[in-house]
C-alpha cells in the first residue's frame, strides 16, 4: 500500500478546509497557536510533503538544507518576507501565497485606521470609558483632522493601493501616489491618482497610507528625514509590513506634536510594539488584523489548500498551483 502524501498546517484553521485537504493527503494541523523555533520548523518540515504556514514561521535555507522529502510552502499571507524565496528553490521547493483575495478586506481596514486615527476615536472611547465624561465639555475638545477633501497619498500602488486610491473618491479627495513604476493610464484614470515623487508625497499627503511590501531596500522607508518632510496636521497609516516605518522615530514625532496622528496594524519585531507607542494617545494600534474578517480570512486558508493540492497534483487544478512564487522549481520535479 502506498502511503498518503502528508501536509503540516502551522497553525488552526478552519475544519472544513482541513477537510479538504484530508480527502487527498494526511494532515497533521496545529490544534494552537504557537511560534515555532528554527529546530522545531526544520523537524517538522524534513517529515512532510507539504506545509501551510503563517509569516510567524521563518523559513531559510537553514530550515531546509537536506530537505529530500518537502515540495511545497503554502504562505497562509499575501506577504512572504518570512521565505527565502532563493533557498527554497535551490532546494527545489514551491513556494506560494495568497495573494488578490485580501485587497479589499485590507483596503477596507487602511480607511478604518485612517478615519479612526484622525477624528481620534481611540483616544475619545477610553476617555469615556473611563467615567470622564460629565457635560460640560470644551468647544475645542476632542479636535481632529478631515479626510473629506483633503489629499490622501499612497506610497505603494499595488492592488490594495489601488483599492485604497479608489475609496477616496467618495471622500472628494485628492490622490497622489508613489510607486517604483507608473500605473497604467486607465488605473490612474479609475483610481483618480497622480503619480509624483516619494519627497513631494511626503510633503503633500495630508493621510499618507504605507502599501508597499517589505525589503532590505524598503527598511525604514519611513524614518526620521522622511517624517521631517510631512505636514505637522497630517496622518500616517501602515497596513503594509512591521520594518518599513522606524517606529522609534515615528513615536518621537508623535509626541512632539510633529505629525498628528497613526493608525498601526504592523509593527517592528512584531508581537512586540516599541514600548514609546503604547504611551501615545495620538496613535491607533491594531494586532495584524487588517485581513480579519470571516469571508477574506476563508479565502486566504482555501487559496493556501488549493495550492498545496495543485502542487502535489490533486484536485481540479493538479499540477497548476495558482499562486506560485518559483514556479521553475516544478520543471525540476521527477
Amino acid at each position: 500500500m502506498i502511503a498518503r502524501q502528508k501536509v503540516w498546517v502551522s497553525r488552526p484553521l478552519f475544519p472544513d478546509v482541513l477537510a479538504r485537504l484530508s480527502e487527498y493527503l494526511e494532515v497533521q494541523a496545529e490544534a494552537v497557536e504557537r511560534k515555532h523555533t528554527p529546530e522545531q520548523l526544520r523537524e517538522y518540515l524534513a517529515g512532510v510533503d507539504a506545509a501551510i504556514i503563517s509569516l510567524a514561521d521563518p523559513v531559510d535555507a537553514g530550515v531546509v538544507d537536506g530537505n529530500r522529502r518537502l515540495r511545497v510552502i503554502a504562505n497562509l499571507a499575501v506577504g512572504y518576507n518570512n521565505l527565502d524565496v532563493p533557498a527554497l528553490t535551490r532546494a527545489g521547493i514551491l513556494a506560494c501565497n495568497t495573494p488578490d483575495v485580501l485587497n479589499e478586506t485590507v483596503a477596507d481596514y487602511a480607511w478604518a485606521l485612517m478615519l479612526g486615527a484622525a477624528r481620534r476615536a481611540n483616544a475619545a472611547e477610553r476617555w469615556l470609558r473611563a467615567g470622564h465624561w460629565h457635560g460640560g465639555m470644551r468647544f475645542d475638545d476632542w479636535l481632529g483632522v478631515d479626510v473629506h477633501g483633503k489629499t490622501l497619498g499612497i506610497l505603494g500602488m499595488g492592488r490594495i493601493g489601488q483599492a485604497i486610491a479608489r475609496r477616496g473618491a467618495g471622500f472628494d479627495m485628492r490622490v497622489l501616489y508613489h510607486n517604483r513604476s507608473r500605473l497604467p493610464e486607465p488605473v490612474e484614470r479609475e483610481c483618480r491618482a497622480t503619480l509624483v515623487g516619494k519627497d513631494e508625497l511626503l510633503r503633500r499627503a495630508d493621510h499618507l497610507v504605507l502599501v508597499l511590501p517589505y525589503s532590505r531596500e524598503n527598511h525604514h522607508a519611513i524614518g526620521a528625514p522622511e517624517l521631517a518632510l510631512m505636514k505637522r496636521s497630517a496622518v500616517l497609516v501602515n497596513v503594509a509590513r512591521g520594518g518599513i516605518v522606524d517606529d522609534a522615530a515615528l513615536a518621537a514625532a508623535l509626541r512632539e506634536g510633529r505629525l498628528a496622528a497613526a493608525g498601526l496594524d504592523v509593527f517592528e519585531g512584531e508581537p512586540a510594539l516599541h514600548p514609546d507607542l503604547l504611551g501615545l494617545d495620538n496613535v491607533l494600534l491594531s494586532p495584524h488584523i487588517a485581513s480579519a474578517s470571516e469571508d477574506t480570512r476563508r479565502a486566504m486558508a482555501d487559496l493556501a489548500a488549493d495550492n498545496v493540492l495543485a502542487a502535489l497534483g490533486h484536485g481540479p487544478r493538479a499540477g497548476q498551483p495558482p499562486a506560485p512564487l518559483n514556479p521553475e522549481v516544478m520543471k525540476r520535479w521527477p
